[in-house]
């Protein structure tokens, strides 16, 4: 179990974000080959490939959070010494866990709003909370990946090791 939930960690972002792509780029080409060759397309395929792709840019936030790869400016960061650089990251990453407390608080109204009303998709006709849920969910998953991050700032800082500074895109 501890195994498979290690697995999870380290990979479970990553394959449900190939699948989300992958799914995108299948119904976009299908109905484009629908559109300019049978001239027809559906309604579904343009609604479900963007839900789709607004799940993979909230997961996606949530595994450069992860990996520490956002865009920054580090120049203060190689300036200071390591101990330094570290506490910068730290408080780095309290900002963003106020940041992503207070994205879940507002965007749990249109939720609940979605879920009390029944609101439903134009296109689907499926209730649209499941939706809506992509950002909290999003942020929820960036505040686990930031508990992370925060535990192992404090033990590196505790244990004299050097901080996490991210992955880089190429190696």
């Amino acid at each position: 179990m501890r195994k498979a939930l290690k697995w999870l960690d380290e990979n479970g972002e990553r394959w449900l974000l190939l699948f989300l792509y992958s799914f995108i780029v299948l119904v976009i080409a299908t109905e484009v080959f629908r559109r300019f060759a049978l001239l027809y397309s559906s309604v579904w395929g343009e609604e479900t490939a963007r839900y789709a792709f607004i799940y993979l840019v909230w997961i996606g936030a949530a595994v450069a959070v992860r990996d520490r790869a956002h865009i920054r400016i580090d120049v203060i960061t190689h300036a200071l010494p390591p101990r330094g650089a570290a506490l910068v990251y730290l408080f780095g990453d309290l900002l963003t866990v106020a940041l992503a407390c207070f994205a879940i608080y507002w965007s749990l109204d249109p939720v609940l709003v979605s879920w009390k009303y029944g609101n439903v998709t134009d296109g689907l006709r499926i209730i649209r909370v499941w939706f809506l849920m992509a950002v909290p969910f999003g942020f929820t998953v960036m505040l686990v990946r930031l508990a992370q991050s925060i535990h192992r700032d404090i033990a590196d800082l505790i244990g004299g090791r050097p901080h996490f500074a991210g992955r880089k895109l190429f190696d």
